[in-house]
């Protein structure tokens, strides 16, 4: 049975372009084709109210499966947003959205290589500079911020290209960048607008090669590594959580996975088994948005600003777990159904992993008499991976058997970079190899977090440590107190972190008490926040003013999704929290939702290149008073044949 949090199916994508096929002639065409169709851009679930589900789980009366189209009419550069019941097999609404440009597709991204490897001008730029062999040519083609988008272009859907050359078949393709060649495409004619040369520099000599068999010898030969024995993760009796369809359960915990075009993975229902109670944590947990500003304004990255989520899709871009050793021990997979700009639906085999991990000591004590009580970490972690172009996006969500909730985000892959003239300067990057920088640039990350502590009705509260002043009755400066403010307004709701006064914010239901008389709450420790750093005149700031705050809080609305906008490629103005947050409602005693940016301030590194290690940053989510006392004090000593040792 289709439990109503459930993706769309392969079934269900179809139908949905059928249906507007058959009502609204929404129909694709082929790059190969003749004329300007239709794009599909995207497809997702619409989902069900809190309501309608807490009426599913009381009766089973399921709520009607319903779709969001967003679809581009090429031939008149217009997006429409289109609503489709499956269970009813109609379309319930068709509307033109004036204005806006729809997101971009994975098939637009490849149809943008193979027109402009094919470009005269392109061509004859290449062969200026010793380049004949298109075969090792890559094409990337970045979205246009409207702000630096040609004034003479801007009412037309547009892209911009980066050119890159690779020493080899199978080299890396960002090895080489080809400095000072950019094109300006229209995506719905497949047209080349302009082709910008300013001629380059002489390129280095560069060693950007990753894979053993590219990389020189005289690289490998000095390696002095020893290598490793084996390491081993079994569970002969298999996991110990379970999966039924989509429904997660493992030690007291239980969520239901979710997944679109957009934000990926998403994690709702999660719960708590306290005894013999059912207790809600959060409704909903995601990534609503990534911005990753270039903070060089060098003609190869002024228009470096990247809005991954909006523009593009986590979705679009998951890559399959089977590719490589992700994760270790007994695994679970989950695949993923999107689809393509025709609507035609196709699978990403392994897209979610599902393991448990061991995580060292959960609590100890020894005692003088009784001796050492040691408990281990057994951890749940539910991970997706995305490749967004040169750089790839690692997320884990992690379980923890005393109510923690840790995310997590690792950012890898390969920086982009920039030939410098000999002697020049390289004041926003640093130089990686010879005569090449990698500009400094910043990922911002945005966890839309939509708590349901013990119930939907919550209070956020500022909360902060002080040390009281020396006097009569603190004669030796120890006294620390805490300070718990509620935010009241959206207005008190933007929130800065503050290391000197260790900020955080609990999720607290005022309405019910615990054991102790006091309020449950859950506390977002803060991790990985970053600053702007940007004029308040900058358009990426006009285009993203969440960046301008780690924590907003608003109530809850079906119809404010994301952070900067639902259209945020080629925007001009943020439509998001910078709107809605005008209206300064009340988030007291309410269904809040909290918008938390962290992410990475990349001063690039020699050591990041030519491939960059792990870049790691997280926030946890914390009961503080959710329980009366250690929930975990019931597990398990691990056997002693699991611990080995020299004998």
């Amino acid at each position: 049975m289709t439990h109503p949090l459930d993706p769309l199916s392969s079934d269900e994508f179809s139908a949905v372009a059928a249906v507007l096929r058959r009502e609204h002639q929404v129909e694709a065409t082929p790059a190969s084709g003749s004329g300007l169709g239709w794009r599909f851009a995207s497809i997702e679930l619409v989902e069900p109210s809190k309501e309608e589900l807490r009426r599913f789980e009381d009766s089973g009366d399921a709520p009607a499966r319903r779709a969001t189209a967003i679809c581009l009419d090429r031939s008149a550069n217009a997006t429409y947003k289109g609503v489709v019941s499956l269970s009813a097999d109609r379309v319930e609404s068709f509307d033109h959205v004036p204005g806006v440009q729809a997101n971009f597709t994975v098939d637009e991204f490849v149809e943008c290589d193979q027109l402009l490897r094919k470009h005269p001008e392109v061509i004859a730029a290449l062969a200026k500079r010793g380049i004949t062999d298109l075969d090792n040519v890559f094409m990337d083609t970045w979205t246009f911020g409207a702000a630096v988008a040609p004034a003479e272009f801007r009412d037309r859907r547009l892209g911009w290209s980066d050119t890159w050359r690779k020493d080899a078949p199978g080299a890396n393709p960002y090895a080489h960048l080809v400095s000072g060649l950019h094109c300006v495409v229209d995506l719905n004619t497949m047209e080349v607008l302009r082709v910008e040369d300013d001629g380059g520099v002489e390129t280095p000599d560069v060693m950007g090669e990753y894979v053993p068999k590219h990389v020189p010898e005289r690289i490998r030969a000095a390696s002095t590594r020893e290598p490793l024995k084996p390491l081993l993760i079994t569970q002969p009796e298999g996991p110990s959580f379970t999966i039924d369809g989509n429904l997660l359960q493992w030690q007291n915990w239980s969520l239901r996975i979710g997944f679109n075009y957009r934000e990926g993975m998403t994690l709702h229902t999660v719960r708590y088994r306290d005894g013999d109670r059912e207790r809600s944590v959060a409704h909903r947990m995601s990534f609503a948005e990534m911005i990753v500003p270039y903070r060089d304004s060098s003609v190869d990255h002024y228009r470096r600003t990247a809005f991954d989520i909006g523009e593009w899709g986590l979705g679009f871009m998951t890559t399959s777990l089977e590719l490589g050793c992700d994760c270790l021990g007994e695994i679970r997979y989950l695949d993923a159904v999107m689809h393509d700009s025709a609507g035609e639906p196709y699978t990403i085999t392994n897209a979610i992993c599902i393991h448990e991990e061991d995580g060292a000591v959960l609590w100890k004590h020894v005692d003088h008499d009784a001796g050492a009580e040691v408990r281990r970490i057994r951890r749940l972690t539910i991970s997706f991976h995305v490749t967004v172009a040169n750089y790839e996006y690692l997320v884990y969500w992690r379980l923890y058997q005393d109510g923690n909730i840790e995310c997590e985000v690792r950012a890898t892959g390969i920086m982009v970079t920039t030939p410098l003239a000999a002697g020049a300067p390289n004041p926003n990057g640093t130089l990686v190899d010879e005569r090449t920088y990698a500009p400094f640039h910043q990922h911002f990350l945005v966890a839309r977090l939509d708590m349901d502590v013990d119930g939907a009705d919550n209070t956020v509260f500022m909360s902060e440590s002080y040390a009281e002043p020396m006097g009569p009755d603190n004669p030796y400066g120890l006294s620390l107190v805490t300070r718990n403010v509620p935010l009241r307004t959206e207005s008190e709701g933007m929130q800065d972190v503050n290391f000197d006064t260790q900020r955080a914010w609990k999720v607290v239901n005022t309405n019910v008490t615990n054991g102790l008389g006091t309020h449950p709450a859950y506390k977002l420790v803060p991790g990985g926040a970053i600053p702007a750093m940007f004029d308040p005149a900058s358009p990426v700031l006009k285009r993203a003013n969440v960046i301008g705050h780690t924590l907003w809080v608003t109530p809850n609305s079906a119809d404010e999704r994301w952070p900067a906008g639902e259209f945020v490629n080629q925007s001009t103005e943020d439509t998001g929290l910078g709107q809605w947050t005008k209206a300064n409602r009340s988030v007291e005693n309410t269904d809040v939702v909290l918008w938390y940016v962290f992410g990475l301030h990349h001063i690039t590194r020699p050591e990041d290149w030519p491939v960059m290690p792990v870049d790691v940053v997280s926030f946890w989510l914390k009961p503080f008073g959710f329980f009366d006392r250690n929930p975990s004090l019931d597990v398990p000593a691990t056997v002693s044949d699991a611990c080995h040792g020299q004998s």
